[in-house]
C-alpha cells in the first residue's frame, strides 16, 4: 500500500454511496474510530488513522444491479478463478467415528446419575457426592472451553478430535481402577479426565458439518453429530441398570457388576481412539461449499482469536442466543442428572424402568434433532423453528411435571418422550443458528460458547433443582425449571435472524457482497 497522501479513491461501480480516502495518519496505529459525518447526511465515517471509509447504512439494503459473470464473484475470487468445491464419501466415515466417540464420552456422563441409589450405597456416600460426578462434566467444561477452542482454530480438527478420543479412553480405564468401596476419589478422578475430554468433543458437531458436508445436508450433519451424544445419553440411561441391578446385600456381587460395566467401556473407548487415529482428517482436499471455499482462501494472519471472541460478544443476537440456549440445555442436563431421584420419590424400586423412561427422552430426543435438522436443510427457518420448539418444550415440561406424581408410569413414559422430542431436538438448532447469525467467525468458537453457557445454567439449575427435590420434593425442582423455560421463549423472540452463511452460499448478491467488499477494503488499506 502507497504511504499516506491526498489520495481519494471512489468506489461507485457497484456501491456508489462507499468512499474510501486515504489520509494522512491522525490517529495512532491500530486505533479505529466511528463517528458521523453530518448529522443529515446518514453517512457514517470508519478511519485508522491510514483509511478513511464513509458509508450510506441505507447501502446495505438496496437492491444491486445484476452483475456480471466476473463481478458476481465472491470476494476471495480475486484470482478470477472460479471457486471449486467437491464433496467426499469420507465425510460419512469422519461423521460416523466421531458420534461414536461422542457416544462413548456422554455414556460415561450420566452412567452413575441414573443408579444413583446403588452407587451411594457401594461407596458409602451421600447423593450429593453421586451428583458431582454428573455436575463435573459442567464444571470441567466452562474454564477450558477458551483453550479448547483455541486449539480447534490453530491446530485443527484432528488435533482436537485426538484429543477428546484420547482422554475419553484414559479416564475409562482409570475407572476400572476404582472398583472398591473406598476408593470413590479413584472414580471421580477418573470422571474429571472424561470431563476435561468432553472439552474436546462437544463444540465439533458444528466444524464437522461446515468443513465436511454440502450446504443442502450441513444441518442434517450437525444433527446427526449431536445424535451421537444423546444416543450415548440414552445407552447410559438403559444399560447401567441392567448391567448393575441392585444387590444392596451382597456388596461383592455388586462391585463385580460395576467392573464389568467398566472394563467393557474402556475396551470400547480404546477401539474408537484407534478409529480416529486413522480417519479424522482436519478438512477434505476441496471445501464442500462456497462459504467454506471463501474462508479457506482468506489468509491464516489475518485471523485473530481474541477478535473472534469480541465480535461474539458485540453481536446482540448472539447474546440472546446464548442466554436462551444455556436455560434450554441447562434444564435438559438437570432432567437428566436428577432423573432417578424424581421417579425413585413417586416410585420407590422402579430404577430399572427409571432407565427406561430416560431412554424414552432420549430417543425421541433423537428422533427430533434429525427432524429438525432435515427441516432446517430445507427451510432455513432458523428463528421460527427454534421459536416454536421452545415453546413445545415449555409445554412439555410443564406436563411432565404436573402428571410426575400421577401413579401411572405409563403417563411418564409419554410425558417424557414428548420433552425429550423438544427439549432434545432444540440442541442442534441452536448450534446450527449460532453458526449462521456469527459467519464468518469460527463454528467451534461459537459452538463453544453456546456449550460454555448451557453448562454454567446446567451446574445452577442441577445444584437448585436437586436442592428443592431433596427438601421439598421434585414438583418444587421441576416448576423452577419451568419458570426459567418460559424466561428462554421471550429471549428467543427477540433474537434478529440473520442468516450470514446462507447468503453467501446461496450467492446473495445484495447484503453479504456489499459487507464483504468493505470488510475487505478496511482489512487492505489498514495493513
Amino acid at each position: 500500500c502507497p504511504a499516506p497522501s491526498a489520495v481519494s479513491l471512489v468506489i461507485a461501480k457497484r456501491i456508489n454511496q462507499l468512499t474510501v480516502h486515504v489520509l494522512p495518519d491522525s490517529t495512532p496505529d491500530g486505533i479505529v474510530t466511528e463517528a458521523n459525518t453530518d448529522d443529515d447526511s446518514g453517512y457514517k465515517e470508519l478511519s485508522n488513522g491510514s483509511v478513511h471509509i464513509i458509508l450510506d447504512p441505507k447501502v446495505l439494503e438496496q437492491e444491486l444491479p445484476p452483475p456480471d459473470e466476473k463481478e458476481a464473484m465472491l470476494p476471495a475470487e480475486h484470482n478470477n478463478d472460479a471457486l471449486e468445491t467437491r464433496l467426499y464419501w469420507r465425510r460419512f466415515s469422519v461423521l460416523a467415528v466421531f458420534s461414536l466417540y461422542s457416544l462413548v464420552n456422554a455414556f460415561q456422563w450420566i452412567q452413575y446419575s441414573i443408579i444413583t441409589n446403588i452407587f451411594m450405597e457401594y461407596y458409602e456416600v451421600s447423593s450429593i457426592m453421586i451428583d458431582w460426578l454428573s455436575v463435573v462434566y459442567m464444571v470441567a467444561y466452562v474454564p477450558l472451553i477458551f483453550p479448547a477452542t483455541w486449539l480447534l482454530d490453530k491446530k485443527g480438527l484432528r488435533m482436537t478430535a485426538l484429543l477428546g478420543a484420547g482422554l475419553n479412553a484414559l479416564g475409562a480405564w482409570v475407572k476400572c481402577a476404582s472398583v472398591g468401596p473406598n476408593l470413590f476419589w479413584v472414580t471421580m478422578t477418573a470422571q474429571i479426565i472424561c470431563s476435561v475430554a468432553q472439552v474436546f468433543i462437544l463444540g465439533l458437531p458444528s466444524r464437522i458439518a461446515s468443513v465436511w458436508f454440502g450446504p443442502k445436508e450441513v444441518s442434517t450433519a450437525c444433527a446427526t453429530a449431536v445424535l451421537g451424544n444423546q444416543l450415548g445419553v440414552a445407552i447410559g440411561f438403559l444399560l447401567p441398570p441392567v448391567l448393575v441391578p441392585n444387590t444392596a446385600d451382597d456388596k461383592d456381587l455388586m462391585g463385580h457388576n460395576i467392573s464389568i460395566m467398566f472394563y467393557g467401556t474402556a475396551g470400547i473407548s480404546t477401539l474408537l481412539f484407534l478409529l480416529t487415529i486413522f480417519v479424522i482428517k482436519d478438512r477434505p482436499p476441496l471445501p464442500p461449499s462456497k462459504a467454506q471455499a471463501v474462508l479457506s482462501t482468506g489468509p491464516d494472519e489475518d485471523y485473530s482469536y481474541k477478535r473472534s471472541i469480541i465480535n461474539l460478544f458485540r453481536s446482540k443476537p448472539f447474546i440472546l442466543l446464548l442466554i436462551s440456549y444455556g436455560i434450554m440445555t441447562g434444564s435438559f442436563y438437570s432432567v437428566s442428572t436428577l432423573l432417578n431421584q424424581m421417579i425413585i420419590t413417586y416410585y420407590p424400586g422402579e430404577e430399572l424402568n427409571t432407565g427406561r423412561i430416560g431412554l424414552t427422552l432420549v430417543v425421541a430426543g433423537m428422533f427430533g434433532s434429525i427432524l429438525c435438522g432435515v427441516w432446517l436443510d430445507r427451510t432455513k427457518s432458523y428463528k421460527l423453528t427454534t421459536l416454536i420448539v421452545y415453546v413445545l418444550s415449555f409445554i412439555g415440561m410443564v406436563v411432565f411435571t404436573f402428571t410426575l406424581n400421577a401413579g401411572y408410569l405409563l403417563v411418564i413414559f409419554f410425558t417424557a418422550g414428548a420433552l425429550g422430542f423438544f427439549m432434545t431436538g432444540y440442541l442442534p438448532i441452536g448450534f446450527e443458528f449460532g453458526v449462521e447469525i456469527t459467519y464468518p467467525e469460527s463454528e467451534g468458537t461459537s459452538s463453544g460458547l453456546l456449550n460454555a453457557f448451557a453448562q454454567v445454567f446446567g451446574i445452577i439449575f442441577t445444584l437448585i433443582q436437586g436442592k428443592l427435590t431433596t427438601d421439598y420434593g421434585p414438583l418444587s425442582g421441576n416448576i423452577f425449571l419451568c419458570a426459567w423455560i418460559l424466561l428462554g421463549i421471550f429471549l428467543t423472540a427477540l433474537i434478529k435472524s440473520d442468516l450470514k452463511r446462507n447468503d453467501v452460499n446461496v450467492g446473495n448478491t445484495n447484503k453479504a457482497q456489499a459487507v464483504s467488499l468493505i470488510f475487505m477494503l478496511f482489512i487492505t488499506f489498514a495493513k
